[in-house]
């Protein structure tokens, strides 16, 4: 119990609603913000650009699952080849789509 009466005696003498306030207003106006910016690695985007699965845009760079994954979480870097066809899904996403329905029609 001698832990605990400290922290009501100070806790007595404090008016949460007054801090509160003061923290809404804070928030508002800007500031007390800690923002986060996280890298996003290219590969990552040029994907998304793409709108292909991990699986099939793993697929058309001719790498496993596993290795792209390791590309996107940053463990590896692509292959020459690979970093070639991520540049192009970066500027022309749609070539990748069009690959990918070629290779599916070849497929058959």
């Amino acid at each position: 119990m001698s832990v605990l009466k400290p922290l009501r005696e100070r806790d007595a003498k404090r008016d949460l609603g007054a801090e509160l306030l003061q923290s809404v207003r804070e928030i508002k106006a800007g500031k007390g913000k800690a923002v986060a910016q996280v890298a996003v690695p290219e590969v990552v985007t040029a994907r998304m650009k793409s709108d292909l699965s991990r699986n099939q845009f793993a697929q058309l760079l001719g790498l496993s699952a596993r290795t792209f994954q390791d590309s996107e979480q940053g463990r590896r870097t692509p292959s020459g080849v690979a970093q070639t066809l991520i540049a192009i899904a970066q500027q022309q996403p749609n070539v990748l789509k069009q690959m990918r329905k070629a290779q599916a029609a070849a497929q058959r």
